[in-house]
Order: C-alpha cells, then sequence, then structure tokens
C-alpha cells in the first residue's frame, strides 16, 4: 500500500538549475510538479581554463530549497541529477578548486595517452562507452599530467558532491558512475586494473550505490539553513540526467526509441544488457547505467546547444533574439538549407557556431545558410537527420523494432524539431514530458519513500496517466537539402 507524499527534486543542467517539489499519489494516479525555483548556470573561465561554479550553483539550489520547505514542509527528501563526466576533487572534506567544464581545451592532448595504454577497441569492451574526449577517465589523465590529481583524496561526480555538501557522505551513484569509463560493464564495479593501468588511484573512488539508495540525512547545519525537519533524507535517484529522463519516457521499451533532447540529444534505446559489438564500436554507441539496472544504449548528439550557442554569438552585439520568433522564421523558410553533421567534433567548443557551420559547408561544396532563419533551419534540419539516423542504428544494433520515438526534455516542445525528425525517421514522434529528468527524478526518491511501487513499468504507466504527448505523424521530408 502506498501513501501520498512530497519531495524536492534539484535538477542541474548545463545553463540553468531548478528546485522542483513533486506530488505523488499512485493510488488516485496524482503525479504533479511545481518549480519553486530557477537559478542561471553555465562556464566560468579562469587563469586555469573552463570550469564550473559548483559554489554558486550550491547557494543558489539551498536557496531553492529553502524556498521549497517554506512552500512545503511536508517534503519527506531531497534528490539531486545533473549533467554527467565531471567531477571535484577533496582533500578531506575541502574541494581542491571549481570542477573543470567538459569543454575545456585539456581534454583533446590526453586521449592519446589513454588510448596508449589501453587500446580503444579493449576499452570498448570493458566500459561499453562511446569515444568522446571528454569521459572522465581523459579528463583524470589530463588531471594527472597537471599533477593537482596527486593532492587529493577522493573523486566526487557533481551530484555526488551535492549531495556531500548536505550530508557529509562520500558516495558515487551508478547511473552517472557508469559514464566515467571506470566502471567495469562485466562486474558493475570500479575496474581497477582498468585504474591500475592508466595510473590512476582507487582510491579515490567512493563507494557505489544504487538510484533509490538513501545517501544520509541532512547535515544538522544545512537542515536549519534550509528549514527542513532534521533527519531529513537524501537520497540518490538516477543522477545522470539522462537517467532520471528515462524513468520518465512513457514507453513500451520493447518497441520505442527515446531522444532526451536538450543541450544534447541523446537517442537509443533500452535495453537488459549492453551491446559491444565491433559494429556498435563503430557507430559511437554507448552503454550506460539506468534505474533498476537498465542499460540506456544510446549515441550523444551535439543537440540544442547548437542553436543556443548561435544565439548566444548572435546576440553579443546587444541584440535580442527571441527563440519563438526564430524558430517561426525557421519554419518559414521555402528553400532547401544546408545539411551538416551535427556530431563533428568542431561544434563542441563556445564560440563563433554559425561561423563554423558555414565553413563545414564551404569545406564539404555545400551552400551555406545566409540569415539567421535559414542558420536556425539548417540545424533544426541537421539535428533531425542526426536523430533519425541515430534511432537507425540503435535499432539495427541492438535488435529494437522501433514504432515509437519518444522525445522529453526541453526539446519537446520544439515543434518543427519533433516534427522533422518523425518525416525524416518516417515514424511517429510523441513529444513530452518536457520535465522528464525532475519526473524521473521525483518518481525514485517517491518508490524510495513508499509514495510509489513497482517497477519502471509501473512508474512509467503514471507518467502515461499523467502528462499527454503531442503526436507528430511522418510526412514526406521536405526543405532538407
Amino acid at each position: 500500500m502506498t501513501t501520498p507524499g512530497s519531495v524536492a527534486a534539484v535538477d542541474l543542467g548545463a545553463t540553468s538549475g531548478r528546485v522542483v517539489v513533486g506530488h505523488v499519489d499512485q493510488s488516485t494516479g496524482r503525479l504533479d510538479l511545481e518549480q519553486v525555483a530557477r537559478f542561471p548556470n553555465g562556464p566560468v573561465r579562469l587563469a586555469s581554463g573552463l570550469h564550473w561554479d559548483v559554489t554558486g550553483l550550491y547557494r543558489d539550489l539551498t536557496h531553492g530549497l529553502a524556498e521549497a520547505f517554506r512552500l512545503e514542509p511536508g517534503i519527506s527528501s531531497i534528490g539531486v541529477d545533473s549533467w554527467a563526466v565531471d567531477y571535484g576533487l577533496l582533500r578531506g572534506d575541502r574541494m581542491l578548486g571549481e570542477p573543470f567544464h567538459y569543454r575545456d581545451e585539456r581534454n583533446e592532448p590526453a586521449v592519446a595517452a589513454v588510448h596508449a595504454a589501453v587500446p580503444p577497441a579493449e576499452l570498448y569492451r570493458r566500459n561499453g562507452l562511446q569515444f568522446l574526449p571528454f569521459n572522465t577517465l581523459y579528463q583524470l589523465a589530463a588531471e594527472r599530467e597537471s599533477g593537482c590529481l596527486g593532492l587529493a583524496d577522493t573523486l566526487l561526480l557533481v551530484p555526488d558532491l551535492i549531495g556531500f555538501q548536505l550530508t557529509g557522505a562520500k558516495v558515487a551513484e551508478r547511473t552517472n558512475a557508469s559514464t566515467t569509463g571506470l566502471v567495469g560493464l562485466a562486474t558493475g564495479e570500479w575496474d581497477t586494473e582498468l585504474l591500475e593501468r592508466l595510473g590512476l588511484e582507487a582510491s579515490l573512488l567512493p563507494p557505489l550505490v544504487p538510484p533509490g539508495t538513501v545517501v544520509g540525512p541532512l547535515r544538522p547545519a544545512v537542515a536549519t539553513e534550509l528549514g527542513a525537519p532534521d533527519g531529513l533524507d537524501v537520497v540518490a535517484v538516477g543522477s545522470h540526467d539522462t537517467a532520471s529522463a528515462v524513468v520518465a519516457v512513457p514507453m513500451r521499451a520493447e518497441s520505442a526509441a527515446y531522444i532526451s533532447c536538450g543541450t544534447w540529444g541523446l537517442v537509443g534505446v533500452e535495453l537488459e544488457a549492453p551491446v559491444t559489438s565491433d559494429a556498435a564500436r563503430a557507430a559511437n554507441f554507448t552503454n550506460e547505467g539506468g534505474v533498476d539496472g537498465r542499460v540506456r544504449f544510446l549515441h550523444n548528439v551535439m543537440g540544442l546547444w547548437l542553436l543556443s550557442e548561435s544565439v548566444r554569438w548572435w546576440e553579443r552585439d546587444g541584440s535580442r533574439i527571441v527563440l519563438p520568433e526564430l524558430l517561426d522564421a525557421a519554419a518559414a523558410v521555402d528553400r532547401p538549407v544546408a545539411l551538416f553533421d551535427a556530431n563533428d567534433p568542431r561544434f563542441l567548443a563556445p564560440g563563433d557556431l554559425p561561423g563554423r557551420i558555414a565553413r563545414w559547408c564551404a569545406e564539404y561544396g555545400v551552400a551555406a545558410p545566409q540569415t539567421r532563419a535559414e542558420f536556425a533551419r539548417s540545424i533544426i534540419e541537421s539535428l533531425a537527420q542526426a536523430f533519425a539516423d541515430a534511432v537507425r542504428e540503435a535499432s539495427i544494433l541492438s535488435g529494437v523494432v522501433v514504432s515509437t520515438i519518444h522525445v522529453v526534455g526541453g526539446g519537446a516542445l520544439n515543434e518543427l524539431l519533433c516534427r522533422r525528425t518523425a518525416d525524416r525517421a518516417g515514424i511517429p514522434v510523441l513529444a513530452g514530458p518536457v520535465e522528464a529528468t525532475a519526473i524521473g527524478n521525483v518518481l525514485v526518491q517517491a518508490r524510495a519513500q513508499g509514495f510509489a511501487s513497482g517497477d519502471l513499468e509501473s512508474l512509467r504507466a503514471l507518467v502515461a496517466r499523467a502528462f499527454e504527448p503531442v503526436r507528430y505523424e511522418p510526412r514526406a521530408s521536405r526543405h532538407g537539402g
């Protein structure tokens, strides 16, 4: 028997963070969210490179949590999710500087050093991860070369770092740990042999815990600051934001693909076991941990970063671009636009993305966009094609016959992107819920607190009852170049 209750979800994205209160009553089908705080997040360039302002982020999220407890004194627990791969280093209980940002330039030279110690094919067999130059093991190789790693005695990924500040407990939640490249695919534990070959100390890494684990109670001083009850639980959720988002995809996993679309587009299927074939490695697909031991077999696509960073670049002159108006203008473009490779590494770093797109077009003999509307349409078409290609590859590699694509996250609000993804994939797209990450965070906490029960399918049934998706049927592809 479940009881109704409320929990607080801290959801940290690459451009903003927020605190959400979730209300859950499985017996009546109630599942709703109330956003009580939102705050900016972004990189800070210091003399040492590109960093996250985690100290400022912690200040903002604790202010948000205090507001949550003011509005909803009956909150039973707190859960934290964030982006993957980035970490803080501690010596004792002191953080050794602000964590590096995964887009920092230091990572590229470290890739060769890692691959010299462990060839890429062996790495894939060991950890099942898509090659991305900012995976944690490459960042740690760069950290080792700088000499800073030797000062630390603990490494905590960002959500675990926030959890430590709240509770004093040092753990590594499994879904996010799976993105480091340091968890053995066969064992589900830290790969000590791999760590030794990379010259990394296993003692840096805290114990692994599954989603739903109570990390610990709030430190008394924190509880007082937040206006929270003494002994309130902090619960490990699917702390990689995509793991939380996938919990809230109202899908039948045996016949659906998902796209968790925000700064990144994570495109894949949910499996019971990993796929580590040579074909999967060649296609650069990853096997990451999901809630309840599921496998998120997916491919990272550059995502709406391409659009948001282009807008940021255009606004440097002081002008203000209204995104819905830009997308309306993009939808009205009535001629074919350039299709470019949305996954080209040149688009990873901040800066003049429109200029890089134009140079890509020149390099490949494609007519470049001329207006901002054409650039936006080109980005949308290129993302839709990358999404469609990734869904097709996920189906072939995994054996899942995909009949529906679920788009969740902020990208679910982008009608043009959802429609063009359906068109290019030739498969219906169901868009929503937009707040999938926060919903997944809430549901894992709710189950841990006894407000919900059952497997992922039971939790997804609750999502399906509470949120009606928007359906996009495929049409003949047009304006794509």
